[in-house]
């Protein structure tokens, strides 16, 4: 079955769709003091809305929510489909999330001491 659409529809729906991933999507973007949502992520990549921001380019950190994931140098690569300007990494620095050690560490290890209660 085929169905046509009213352009003013399609159009309508289209941009339903897109407000639906800026909402449900936690990944964002951090330009200096600029937060800007992503859309999609890929390994080598991702996409923000078109309409955003101007082309980004050079050194944004990548958040999920409030968790710092990396830090990455980034290009444009052009404007994708649907409204979207994609994003491509030349380097992606992932953030770690304890400091760094120079031994290393046992998966047995204790989280914490027990103290006496005697």
């Amino acid at each position: 079955m085929t169905d046509y659409l009213p352009d003013a529809v399609r159009q309508g729906l289209e941009a339903a769709r897109a407000a639906a991933l800026r909402r449900s999507n936690r990944l964002c973007i951090h330009d200096g003091g600029a937060v800007h949502k992503v859309l999609r992520l890929w390994d080598r990549g991702f996409a923000l809305a078109a309409d955003d921001a101007a082309p980004l380019h050079g050194y944004v950190d990548l958040y999920d929510g409030p968790r710092h994931l990396a830090t990455c140098l980034i290009v444009a690569t052009g404007a994708g489909e649907d409204g979207e300007r994609t994003y491509e990494f030349k380097l992606r620095m992932p953030v770690a999330d304890r400091p760094a050690a120079d031994f290393e560490r046992t998966e047995q290890a204790p989280a914490a001491l027990i103290p006496r209660s005697f």
